[in-house]
C-alpha cells in the first residue's frame, strides 16, 4: 500500500464525520455541475471520497462510477447505498490506470478537490481525456493554495512532515489552467466556490 493510500485509509473515519465547511459554496458547485449533466449520461468521479457528491449528482446522470484510491473511504461510500435507492450509483476503489477501468470511456469526468493531491497532474489529466468520448466533459474543482502565498505552503509542508497532512500541490490558477488546456481540452467556464479559499472551478470540454 502506497503511501497517499495509507493516508486517506487512516483518514477515512473523521472525514466521514466532518461536515462540509463551506455548505453555499459545495451548493454552487453542485448547481453548476449539474447545468452540465443529462440523464443519458455515463458519469465517472475520481476522488469521491466517501461518496457524498456522488449520491447528490446521481438523480442527475444516466450511471455514476465513483472511485477512490482508499478502499477505507470507498467501504464508507457503499454502506451509504445500503437503502437502495440510488441503483445507478457504483462505488469502487480504483485509479484511473487500473484495469478495466482504463477501458471504459464516459460521458463527463468529474474530480473535486482531488487534482491538487495528484502525484503528477498533467499525467492525471491526460488518462482523463484517454477516458472521455469526444466532446466529453471534464468538471473540476481544485484548490489552488499557491494563491493563498508562501505562508500557508509553509505550514503544510511542516503538517506533512508531522504526518497531519497529505501531499498537496501549491497551484496557481494560470498554472492549473495551463494544465488542462495543453492536454487536449478548451475551458468553458470558471469560478470560485468559495473564492476565500482558492478552489477553483472549471468545465473543460475534450477538444
Amino acid at each position: 500500500m502506497d503511501q497517499d493510500t495509507k493516508f486517506w485509509d487512516k483518514a477515512a473515519t473523521k472525514y466521514a464525520r466532518k461536515p462540509v465547511r463551506n455548505q453555499s459554496a459545495y451548493a454552487e458547485t453542485l448547481d453548476r455541475t449539474r447545468h452540465y449533466l443529462r440523464l443519458d449520461q455515463i458519469v465517472l468521479e475520481i476522488g469521491c471520497g466517501t461518496g457524498s457528491t456522488a449520491l447528490l449528482l446521481a438523480p442527475s446522470v444516466g450511471q455514476i462510477t465513483a472511485t477512490d484510491l482508499s478502499p477505507a473511504m470507498i467501504a464508507i461510500a457503499q454502506d451509504k447505498l445500503a437503502d437502495g435507492k440510488h441503483p445507478n450509483i457504483h462505488f469502487r476503489t480504483a485509479r484511473l490506470s487500473d484495469g478495466d477501468l482504463a477501458d471504459q470511456v464516459f460521458d463527463a469526468v468529474l474530480a473535486f478537490n482531488v487534482l491538487h493531491l495528484v502525484r503528477d497532474i498533467p499525467a492525471e489529466i491526460r488518462a482523463i481525456h484517454r477516458r472521455l468520448e469526444p466532446g466529453g466533459l471534464f468538471i473540476s474543482k481544485t484548490g489552488c493554495l499557491g494563491e493563498a502565498g508562501r505562508f500557508l505552503a509553509l505550514v503544510i509542508v511542516v503538517m506533512r512532515k508531522l504526518g497531519f497532512a497529505p501531499f498537496v500541490h501549491s497551484l496557481r490558477y494560470g498554472e492549473l489552467d495551463a494544465m488542462i488546456t495543453s492536454e487536449g481540452f478548451e475551458i468553458i467556464e470558471t469560478g470560485l466556490y468559495p473564492a476565500s479559499d482558492h478552489a477553483r472551478f472549471v468545465v473543460a470540454r475534450k477538444l
